[in-house]
């Protein structure tokens, strides 16, 4: 178990490192398509409330419209940094733009993610209900059904949690290998199989500085939390899709799947 833990800890460092020389010299193209995406998300949040308020067709047009535009701007990110990744430093932006055949297969992983998500809430409640008979006697019903349903949810969200980190890579898969929607949703699962504890070491580090950044913010110290606040925006996020490109390519490296790979296969 010490050994899985170095293990995992070096290639983590390895992957932040190889990450961190990738920003610095492309901060500003990176930085730059971070800032559009952040634009974008403030821009149709505005828009959509503004508009709302005498005209709720065209607001959900236009929040439909900056949808498509935002995750467009994201998959746009990711092919980019790919290519850097690979040595094709000439390659232009609108190279990296997606198809609309690629955008359809991403929003259709992600319409089936939410299927996902929403069939383990139900399965989880199916195979709960039976105790919440068992430890009915005694207990106010209403103080027990309570209970239950916070226990559901959440056990509902830890295997959401999961769920999501194992397919996280899909968008890679349609962007790189031209995958559809359901294979690319397997390519995840496979890609991911034994390297959800390194995953998870990613996700902690970057989870970190975001509730350090609530924290002062709970405290009311907002010259900290703004400081965090533009070393995040400016820096931070930069990073973190850096690395899970990075993160991404390494596994690929170690990837010994098929070019099917099943789902089944796959889960443990």
């Amino acid at each position: 178990m010490i050994q899985f833990l170095k293990e995992s800890t070096f290639a983590v460092n390895e992957v932040f490192n190889k990450s961190w020389e990738l920003l610095k010299r492309h901060y500003f193209s990176v930085a730059g398509l971070c800032f559009l995406l952040f634009v974008t998300s403030g821009l149709s949040n505005y828009l959509a409330t503004t508009i709302s308020d005498f005209n709720v067709v065209l607001s959900g047009f236009m929040a439909f419209f900056f949808m498509v535009m935002y995750f467009g701007l994201n998959m746009t990110l990711f092919k980019y940094i790919l290519s850097l990744i690979d040595g094709n430093h000439d390659k232009k932006l609108t190279q990296c733009i997606p198809s609309s055949k690629e955008l359809a297969h991403f929003f259709g992983a992600m319409l089936t993610i939410m299927v996902l998500s929403f069939a383990l809430l139900m399965i989880v409640g199916a195979v709960s209900f039976p105790f919440l008979y068992l430890l009915e006697n005694g207990t106010n019903r209403t103080e027990l059904l309570n209970k239950f349903t916070s226990t559901v949810v959440s056990a509902a969200a830890i295997l959401t949690f999961i769920l999501i980190i194992r397919i996280a890579f899909y968008p890679f898969f349609i962007i790189d290998k031209h995958a559809g929607t359901f294979k690319s949703l397997r390519f995840s699962f496979a890609l991911t199989k034994g390297n959800v504890f390194k995953l998870l070491l990613i996700f902690a580090v970057f989870a970190s500085l975001q509730l350090l950044q609530m924290y002062f913010n709970y405290l009311e110290y907002y010259i900290i939390f703004i400081i965090l606040n533009l070393v995040s925006s400016f820096l931070v996020v930069p990073l973190a899709c850096i690395v899970v490109s990075v993160a991404y390519r390494s596994m690929m490296a170690d990837y010994h799947g098929g070019e099917d790979p099943k789902i089944l296969n796959n889960i443990f």
